[in-house]
């Protein structure tokens, strides 16, 4: 199960000092756009008006204007160019952090384990990867510089009308208690329902993705008036909820702007006495006590993206500390590398023998245990045929083999050595694992092989094709190997890209060779080429068989029958047969049922 840790959902700062350690590296741009915004403030603007208004017009002289002027002006260009490199630096920080982010959470994903896409959508993930990630840029950026551009007006503000005239300040301040006291009342209404709003954008990702990759199954199953149904259920909920989070923001905004307008009310009505002595300082203050509404009104924006990016914060750093199932020690990573950094130059050569050593297992989100005090030995070069009806555990030893999941308890052997004192990596790279659902990247046919060996050669690949008779399945395509495959493979049939598959897996020339009913979805006479091939491709391999249709394993050296997690019966397609047991059970009655498909058919 994916370890992932119980946070507090108050986090101190909004969660915001989660994610210092990734953003770290930016500390000198994001306290150089600091630095810019504070120095692009106008908060010293209305100094400029007060002095104009007491001395130009007060005083009826016009003996500084050109002094003035040039200082007026230089004044707004310091400040317009201050405020042009703050803008710009705003936007290169939003887009390095969009950029850091989401690569540290792919990566990462990289590094997890089955588990955790079995248990999470791709909505949901995408939603953290893309979603999430665009938002915490956004915070640390724009909404960084609006908390400077607007909180260095309100504070110089309110330092000036202190400095200028103490008793009217403190008068305009009283709004602040005010201020603090609605944003606490407001601030944990508005996280529980932007946290609402984020579940169910990713809820509605998770399902548009569904409606879109499983269109030809919704058409088949003529479901679409209940796919449909389902949708509109969601986006009503999500549009509830959204209309509820809006207007809280709306009243928020709204009582704060009121707060905000009371310190121009309080100018107003305790500003005559000023008026009569200094008209320029009594529009000073007027400028600022109407001034500060703006800031206050970016502020409160400000606050509530900080409050609606908590969740996505929270939501990231979930993704980033959630741990794999499956891990190697920092001793193996010290001397095998890991998955990013692989030091090959210490890996040994796999020979291909495989134990299992009283292994016991239970998958990471259920209770029943599916293997217990198993034991298996696959000599190196054996052809291992691993049958069963569904459930009774075949793909789990498979998965076990490959170190997708590690045993509960006991060991599984790679050549003698537990497969934990090597790296993850070094296994995978001498698998060759052809799936029952054939995936294929969006590219080229071309560039799907070199997956499996990005330095095969022209020859290589032509071999690996022909073993498998895909070579006519290229043919066929316009390009060639250079003919797009579509997202997915989409763009080919479920048995091309099943031909494509193995030879992808070929191309890797792996030790050990595992077949998840890899011919289930071709043809009967592309069957029995595959068969033909495997003849040849498993020499000098170990290969691993899951197979439903028994008869593509009768010339298999040793046929595992598997029920309920356990081999109930083991040796060749003739001597399983003669012991009239659980095998010959299930041959019977897949051979009937095959005969009785060929005459209705």
């Amino acid at each position: 199960m994916s370890k992932t840790p119980q946070k507090d959902r108050s986090l101190p700062f909004f969660g915001v000092p989660k994610l210092f350690p990734y953003v770290k590296q930016y500390k000198k741009q994001l306290l150089s756009m600091v630095v810019l915004g504070l120095l692009g403030s106008d908060v010293l603007l209305p100094l400029f008006q007060r002095y104009a208004i007491n001395h130009y017009v007060g005083e009826k002289t016009l003996d500084t204007l050109p002094l003035f002027i040039l200082l007026y002006f230089g004044c707004v260009v310091f400040m317009a160019v201050m405020n042009y490199f703050a803008t710009f630096k705003a936007c290169c920080v939003e887009v390095w952090i969009d950029r850091d982010l989401r690569n540290l959470a792919f990566d990462h994903l990289q590094t997890l384990s089955f588990s955790y896409f079995n248990q999470n959508s791709v909505g949901y993930i995408h939603s953290r990867v893309m979603s999430d990630t665009q938002r915490i840029g956004v915070l640390f950026s724009w909404s960084l510089m609006d908390c400077v551009w607007h909180g260095t007006y309100l504070i110089g503000a309110v330092v000036i009308m202190l400095i200028v005239n103490a008793r009217l300040a403190l008068l305009v301040m009283l709004v602040l208690p005010l201020i603090v006291l609605l944003y606490s009342i407001f601030q944990t209404k508005l996280v529980r329902v932007n946290r609402r709003v984020r579940e169910i954008n990713s809820k509605i990702t998770g399902n548009f993705n569904e409606g879109i990759t499983g269109a030809r199954t919704i058409k088949t199953l003529a479901i679409e008036d209940k796919m449909d149904r389902d949708f509109v259920a969601d986006t009503a909920e999500m549009r509830r909820t959204s209309v509820r989070a809006a207007r809280l923001r709306g009243l928020f905004a709204v009582t704060m702007s009121f707060a905000s307008s009371l310190a121009l009310a309080i100018v107003l009505w305790k500003g005559g006495a000023i008026a009569e002595s200094e008209i320029g300082t009594f529009t000073m203050f007027m400028s600022y006590a109407q001034g500060m509404m703006e800031p206050v009104r970016w502020i409160i924006d400000a606050i509530s993206d900080l409050i609606t990016t908590q969740v996505n914060i929270e939501r990231l750093t979930r993704l980033l500390e959630t741990e794999s199932d499956v891990t190697d020690t920092p001793e193996v990573i010290e001397r095998y590398g890991d998955s990013f950094k692989p030091k090959r130059e210490n890996w040994e050569e796999l020979h291909g023998d495989v134990e299992f050593d009283d292994v016991s297992f239970r998958y990471p989100d259920g209770e029943e245990t599916v293997l217990e005090h198993f034991d298996l030995k696959i000599p190196f070069g054996s052809n291992i045929a691993i049958v069963g009806e569904t459930g009774a555990g075949k793909s789990t030893l498979v998965n076990l083999i490959c170190r997708f999941y590690e045993p509960t308890e006991g060991r599984v052997l790679i050549d003698g050595r537990d497969a934990r004192e090597r790296s993850q990596l070094w296994l995978h790279s001498n698998i060759g694992y052809v799936l029952q659902t054939p995936h294929l990247f969006s590219g080229t046919v071309r560039e799907n092989l070199l997956y499996g060996n990005p330095d095969a050669t022209q020859e290589q690949i032509d071999r690996a094709l022909e073993l498998v008779s895909a070579t006519e399945v290229v043919a066929r395509l316009e390009k060639g190997l250079d003919s797009d495959v579509g997202e997915g493979g989409d763009l080919l049939s479920t048995g091309e890209k099943q031909l494509l598959s193995f030879a992808r897996a070929i191309l890797t020339d792996p030790k050990i060779l595992v077949l998840d009913e890899a011919t289930s979805s071709v043809d009967t006479m592309t069957e029995q080429k595959i068969q033909s091939a495997i003849e040849t491709v498993i020499r000098g391999r170990t290969s691993i068989v899951i197979a439903h249709r028994l008869s593509t394993v009768q010339n298999a050296d040793r046929i595992l029958v598997v029920k309920s997690g356990r081999i109930v019966e083991q040796g060749t397609h003739r001597e399983l047969l003669a012991l009239n047991g659980y095998y010959k059970e299930l041959y019977t009655r897949q051979y009937e049922d095959e005969a009785t498909a060929s005459v209705l058919g």
